[in-house]
């Protein structure tokens, strides 16, 4: 296992991970969920989410996220049984700003952006990703969305890119990145594909017998090379190393 200050770059993954995205969700939902009396609950509308989002992001790889967001509603809403409508679709596709940081992100991120150039890869589009930067305070050395790379993690393009970009711009070889990240799916098992050592943001305490979420599983899970709980935790380390 290398040191931690064995890097240059830290690329993120920016929801789950830096933006509590399974609290966002629940709350962009409630308009729908609350006009129809929430028959469901929180953990089985969560899941159905990660299900249904990855089927999108596979098979419209081009479309926007915010647009992507609002097919995604459109069709939970089906999958329950629930009644939803043009605008409950699109307010909840554009909600993506309104999803709140995890409260160690910004500390965290300040700090570590004094060690490591700090990047972000996300399946999200500049304009929500934006919103979402705003409640970060860092700026980042670099930005990598969907939108710019017209597909979706799990796609190996998106670490392609990262990979490319990061070479072209900052003269970075892979060895010298760790990609930091929630998700298994979308996250891990591609990095560790392209090459990217990787540590495990696992704030849903999968390792201890915790529950997937909005994130899709996967069976056969890869080995992160360094695990934390929080960002906080990771920047601890950092600073002890």
């Amino acid at each position: 296992m290398r040191p931690l200050r064995d890097y240059e770059v830290l690329s993120f993954d920016c929801y789950g991970t830096l933006i509590d995205w399974e609290s966002g969700i629940w709350t962009a939902l409630q308009p729908m969920l609350l006009a129809n009396d929430m028959p469901v609950g929180r953990p089985e509308v969560l899941a159905e989410f990660g299900r249904i989002e990855a089927a999108h992001e596979a098979g419209t790889p081009s479309l926007r996220y915010s647009d992507l967001l609002a097919l995604v509603h459109r069709d939970l809403a089906r999958s329950f049984g629930l009644e939803s409508n043009d605008d409950m679709d699109r307010a909840f596709g554009t909600s993506v700003p309104d999803w709140p940081e995890f409260a160690d992100s910004p500390g965290a991120l300040d700090f570590l952006g004094e060690k490591f150039r700090l990047v972000i890869l996300s399946n999200v589009d500049r304009d929500s990703f934006a919103g979402s930067n705003a409640r970060l305070e860092v700026t980042f050395d670099a930005i990598y969305t969907a939108e710019d790379v017209g597909s979706y993690k799990p796609d190996p393009a998106n670490f392609d890119y990262l990979v490319a970009h990061l070479d072209d711009e900052f003269g970075v070889a892979p060895d010298s990145v760790l990609h930091v990240a929630q998700s298994l799916y979308h996250d891990h098992a591609p990095a560790k594909a392209a090459g990217l050592d990787t540590v495990w943001i696992d704030r849903q305490r999968l390792s201890a017998g915790g529950e997937w979420g909005a994130t899709t599983p996967i069976e056969d899970p890869p080995e992160p090379d360094h695990v934390f709980f929080s960002m906080a935790d990771m920047a601890r380390a950092v600073e002890e190393t």
